[in-house]
């Protein structure tokens, strides 16, 4: 996997409080993006299906049994 460095902004006594407790902060905001992102997902494919809800389909009901019953 490729990745990229990139730099952001944390309150410092927030940090240092990171720091004393052992949190690995860089890994911490990779989980914590990776988290965002999931969630974002998930709000855009709600929304998107909320605009286009399932609809019911004829075709399925009069389609032929694929084997054996």
């Amino acid at each position: 996997m490729a990745t990229t460095r990139t730099t952001f902004t944390l309150d410092e006594a927030l940090a240092e409080q990171a720091r004393r407790l052992g949190i690995n902060i860089s890994a911490a905001a990779r989980d914590g993006v990776a988290a965002a992102v999931r969630a974002a997902l998930a709000g855009s494919d709600r929304a998107a299906y909320e605009r286009n809800p399932e609809q019911p389909d004829s075709f399925w009901s009069e389609a032929e049994a694929w084997g054996k019953e």
